[in-house]
């Protein structure tokens, strides 16, 4: 078995392209899913798709197959060719993967070091691929040690100190061109983590703040959770060219603000569109000034060079989990052998033990302490070659090891550490 992570974001594609490779709803998601798991190479597949990045995750029997099968699906899907996407995607497998999944749980390949929402986007996509079926125990024990792993940094680092995310340098990006939004009319469109936590931002700021969504009930339960008022969804038209400030972060597969709702006005306007795909598409120039995801990357610049040293610490984080990630995985396949030779040893104790009194050798109302006796023999036996067996497991030896035991014990190498129920995808889902 082996992990293979197929990534494009902020750091290889630009917006146009993570854009095509966006999946926004849950139905593309399922499909997504579903065209992973058909290749044969595939046996389990998480999708990441938020607005800086579109990863693939997934456990695979063959990495070239899988890789291949992953950018065809990809090009089909997004109308770019293999060989572009070949030449903007990071590649990572095995023990890049694990290291690369833990960086991203960790907020170290995200635009704003140390932001919050990762995590919970993470998370959200686990969720989602482990309750439709189409992940299991494989990449939930990966995610589970992804999250043990951002828990360290978080507690050993400063990075996270002030949280962080796109929609609060959006937020500061607005202050830094208007100096103050205090008693400035704002619109925030969606209800997402983004929405709420702009205009928790804003409000925080004195702005007097809107919400809008298609579904009016969402809307009116985050107004009242920040202090904000409510404008129907139906009002857009109207709004648009009413409010200075506007912000939107919608699942909307299609732009929601175009030419034909945009009107010439007197004043200035400033938007941030949040969302990918896009929710602003227009041509007119007419003192609009519109900041995307990409032109925040100024302030996220700063925001690198504040928590350098903290990353630096994170990064010894992360690439001492990732060795002992594959250190206890190592150990998942020795401990079921152990167990298989145990069974073998005890079965033949008992074996021998209902043979010698059969044959009269011993009479049978001791057959209770033969049995026990034969069994403490072969533990006895036993025991200092096992404690080698897990000693080994922990260094470079252990797939000579793991591989001479399959042989002898006649056991499929990938059917071994799958007997022992893991209890990693309860703890994720149930945050612990």
């Amino acid at each position: 078995m082996h992990y293979l992570n197929i990534s494009f974001s902020h750091k290889n594609s630009t917006m146009e392209v993570r854009e095509k490779l966006s999946y926004k709803d849950d139905n593309s998601k399922r499909g997504c899913l579903t065209k992973l798991n058909s290749s044969e190479a595939i046996n389990e597949s998480i999708l990441i798709s938020t607005c800086n990045r579109m990863e693939v995750f997934c456990s695979c029997s063959d990495v070239a197959l899988a890789t291949q099968h992953i950018f065809e699906m990809l090009a089909a899907r997004s109308g770019i060719s293999i060989d572009e996407l070949e030449g903007r995607a990071n590649i990572y497998d095995d023990s890049s993967a694990i290291h690369h999944i833990f960086s991203v749980a960790s907020s170290l390949d995200s635009m704003v070091v140390g932001e919050t929402q990762i995590a919970g986007q993470l998370k959200d996509a686990f969720r989602f691929s482990y309750d439709k079926g189409y992940c299991g125990q494989k990449l939930a024990r990966a995610m589970h040690h992804a999250f043990k792993c951002a828990a360290k940094v978080r507690n050993a680092t400063d990075i996270s100190s002030k949280p962080v995310s796109i929609a609060s340098v959006a937020v500061a990006k607005l202050k830094s061109v208007l100096e103050s939004v205090e008693g400035k009319k704002a619109l925030v469109i969606g209800v997402g983590e983004m929405s709420e936590i702009t205009a928790k931002h804003l409000i925080s700021s004195g702005a007097d703040v809107y919400i809008m969504n298609r579904t009016k009930d969402k809307a009116e339960k985050l107004a009242q959770e920040c202090g904000a008022k409510v404008l129907d969804m139906s009002e857009l038209p109207k709004a648009v060219n009413e409010f200075e400030i506007l912000f939107t972060a919608t699942s909307a597969s299609e732009p929601i603000i175009t030419d034909e709702i945009i009107k010439i006005c007197d004043f200035d306007r400033y938007w941030f569109d949040m969302a990918m795909p896009r929710d602003i598409n227009y041509h007119k120039g007419e003192r609009i000034n519109l900041y995307v995801i990409d032109d925040l990357k100024n302030i996220v610049d700063e925001n690198i060079g504040l928590r350098e040293d903290g990353a630096r610490k994170a990064h010894g984080i992360i690439g001492r989990s990732t060795v002992e990630f594959f250190e206890w995985l190592n150990t998942l396949n020795i401990e079921p052998m152990i167990k298989e030779i145990y069974q073998k040893a005890f079965e033949a104790a008992r074996a021998e033990s209902r043979r010698v009194i059969k044959n009269g050798y011993i009479p049978k109302e001791y057959e209770a302490q033969i049995v026990k006796m034969s069994e403490q023999v072969m533990k006895r036996f036993l025991h200092d070659m096992t404690s080698k067996m897990r000693s080994v497991s922990e260094d470079s030896k252990a797939d000579m090891v793991t591989s001479a035991l399959q042989f002898l014990i006649q056991k499929d190498k990938s059917d071994m550490p799958d007997k022992y129920k893991c209890e990693h995808a309860l703890n994720i889902i149930e945050g612990r």
